[in-house]
């Protein structure tokens, strides 16, 4: 069971690929701070001051300006997260999002997929907002 999530972003996959990885970057669209930059191998712990939270991914492929694959959860056993960054041309590009490992025989599978795919949808509006506009929209919504 997986999530599919898309958008397109007006700038050149190298910015989007650097939105994330650089770790001076992520707080302007996703989460507060990011420990490290991301590098295939690396554990990178990441932080949400608005929730009180700290969680770490571990990054299992990085492909320099096409993808981005970590995986996240309760002990390294939580789902799988594939970013694929395929340029359009004329600095336009689309961001796609797969997240898989959740469990079809769960009672509340219906509400974490939702759940799931709104916080990728605002994540790629905040992305958008902060990559086109230049504005900063990641505290806006608190849940």
């Amino acid at each position: 069971m997986n999530n599919l999530t898309k958008m397109k972003i007006l700038k050149p996959v190298n910015e989007i690929f650097e939105a994330f990885v650089d770790p001076t970057k992520i707080g302007n669209f996703w989460f507060s701070t990011s420990s490290d930059r991301w590098e295939q191998g690396k554990t990178i712990t990441l932080r949400y001051d608005e929730y009180d939270a700290v969680g770490d991914i571990k990054i299992m492929e990085i492909e320099l300006n096409k993808k981005i694959v970590f995986q996240w959860g309760a002990n390294g056993e939580g789902h799988r997260v594939s970013i694929t960054l395929n340029e359009l041309g004329n600095s336009e590009s689309i961001i796609e999002i797969i997240e898989e490992g959740f469990n079809e025989n769960d009672d509340n599978l219906i509400s974490q997929i939702l759940d799931n795919k709104e916080g990728w949808v605002y994540m790629l509006t905040c992305l958008k907002g902060y990559l086109e506009y230049g504005v900063n929209l990641r505290a806006a919504l608190v849940k």
